[in-house]
């Protein structure tokens, strides 16, 4: 197994940001929508999606994987109404970072976050080709 530590980013307590194990799986844990130091820099929901994307995608190069090789990805919500009403804006920013590939995904909304102020939480499967 190999902790996934993005370079730069502060070592969280608790948890470890991704894991690759098996070999050819990684898993990143949820990824809220704050910047590499912790700081939410939008009360936005489609900002914390965009950088909670962009969070995912760190993760995923600091372990050798692309967006492409995500197989999972789970969407934590505050609000299901909020984030059904910008659904276009949503898709816009998902296909601006992760692009036309759209793997398993389930969306739940959830009674609130341990990061106060986050707004919406992405954790993601991905699996390595083989060489």
């Amino acid at each position: 197994m190999q902790i996934l530590q993005p370079a730069g980013w502060k070592r969280p307590k608790g948890y470890a940001n991704g894991v690759a194990a098996s070999g050819r799986m990684l898993f990143v844990a949820g990824q809220v929508g704050w910047d590499a130091d912790e700081v939410f820099r939008s009360e936005d929901l489609v900002e914390q999606i965009r950088q909670a994307l962009r969070n995912v995608l760190a993760i995923l190069d600091a372990g050798g994987a692309r967006s492409t090789d995500i197989v999972r990805m789970t969407w934590f919500l505050g609000s299901a109404a909020e984030y059904n009403a910008r659904l276009e804006e949503i898709g816009t920013v998902y296909r601006d970072l992760i692009g036309h590939h759209y793997p398993a995904m389930s969306a739940v909304q959830v009674a609130g976050f341990v990061e106060a102020g986050a707004k919406v939480e992405i954790e993601v499967t991905a699996v390595l080709p083989d060489d």
